[in-house]
This record gives C-alpha cells, sequence and structure tokens, in this order.
C-alpha cells in the first residue's frame, strides 16, 4: 500500500486527492511539521532537503508531490484522470500539471516564505508575489471561458493541482476568484473526493496532537 508521510497544509494534499479520486488505497503517516524534526537524520533520510510530503510504495521512497501524483495516476490509475499519450490533448495536459507546480504556486509559496522570515514583512515584494498569482488566475479563467475544464469535458488530475494551488491562492492574495474560476473551483472542490481529503487532512492534524 502507498505511505504518504502528510503534514496539514502541505502539498501530500494533492497526492491524497488524486488517490481518494481513483479510489486507490493508501496510508497516510502523520509528519511533525517543526523545523526541529524535519531538521533530523531520520526525516532527512526520506526527504534531503526536509520538506513534505514523501510518499513510499514498497521499496521506492519520493519527494516531489507532482512526481508522486503523476506514479499514481501511471501505476495505478488505469487511464483515468490523464489523456492518453496519443491523444491531442496530452501535451495541453502536461502544460496545465507543470503551470500548476512551476508558475502559478511558486510566488504563493514565495509569499509564505517571505512572511516566515521577515518581520514585518516587506509589502513591495509580498505584493509582486501577489500580482504575479493573480496573473496565473487570469490566464485560468481565459482558458476557462468555453469549458468546464482545462481540457475541456474530461476532469484531470490538472485540474485536481490546480484547485489545490488556488486554495494558496485564497490564503495569500484573495477569496475573491473571476467569474469563470470561481464557477470551475466550485465544480471540482464538489467532488465527494475532494471532501473526503479534506476529512484525511484534518484526521492528520488530530493524529499529531
Amino acid at each position: 500500500m502507498l505511505k504518504i508521510y502528510h503534514s496539514t497544509g502541505t502539498r501530500g494534499f494533492r497526492v491524497i486527492w488524486a488517490c481518494e479520486e481513483l479510489s486507490v488505497p493508501y496510508e497516510i503517516v502523520p509528519v511533525d511539521f517543526s523545523a526541529s524534526y524535519r531538521s533530523k537524520p531520520e526525516w532527512r533520510a526520506l526527504n534531503p532537503v526536509g520538506k513534505v510530503p514523501v510518499m513510499t510504495d514498497g521499496d521506492l521512497t519520493m519527494f516531489e508531490s507532482g512526481a508522486m501524483m503523476q506514479y499514481v495516476l501511471d501505476l495505478y490509475g488505469d487511464g483515468r484522470l490523464q489523456p492518453a499519450k496519443s491523444h491531442p490533448d496530452y501535451g495541453l495536459y502536461l502544460q496545465w500539471m507543470w503551470f500548476a507546480e512551476a508558475t502559478f504556486s511558486r510566488p504563493l509559496g514565495e509569499i509564505t516564505n517571505h512572511r516566515r522570515e521577515f518581520q514585518p514583512e516587506l509589502a513591495e515584494v509580498v505584493a509582486e508575489m501577489q500580482g504575479r498569482g493573480t496573473a496565473c488566475v487570469n490566464a485560468l479563467d481565459a482558458v476557462l471561458s468555453d469549458r468546464p475544464y482545462l481540457l475541456g469535458d474530461t476532469l484531470s488530475a490538472a485540474d485536481l493541482s490546480n484547485c489545490y494551488v488556488m486554495r494558496g491562492y485564497q490564503r495569500n492574495v484573495t477569496k475573491d476568484f473571476p467569474t469563470n474560476v470561481q464557477a470551475y473551483f466550485e465544480r471540482v472542490t464538489a467532488l465527494p473526493s475532494y471532501e473526503r481529503t479534506i476529512t484525511a487532512d484534518a484526521q492528520t492534524a488530530e493524529r499529531l496532537k
């Protein structure tokens, strides 16, 4: 069984969500997110830079959430949540999967890191990163003007990944989305798998108390 080493508020959420949507069995191993724990040798043996999450599958250990998500899709998804490699939309699927982490998530993460290091925060730095996040939301809004999901009528893992990042946008920028993105976010987070993931995430926090 897959084991997902997870702390509430980290990117393990998107991996759990993929497992829930695909009905792939998994076990959550709660991780103490304190800097002191994440610097310990036993955690660095799983993730050499001390971040969360980590996923294991038998003898395999992985520590990048996007790669974990793709691994789950390829090995256990049976063709669900992604187009076939021969499908015309496969390139766009890859684009939006990478967009979520490489482009959309990055400025939001910079805001979190900045606020952790600087008290008070430097307003112009935060504003710059918020602007970059909003540019990503606007790009999504344009694409979603004529379709329910990023690839058209079919839900994909790219939708799960981008909607996960939207949660960070709401925390760090604003809860207000433009019209198309708002409808899209409501549509994707209405999935029963999302509610189950929220529950699993909350239970993880309780187990660490």
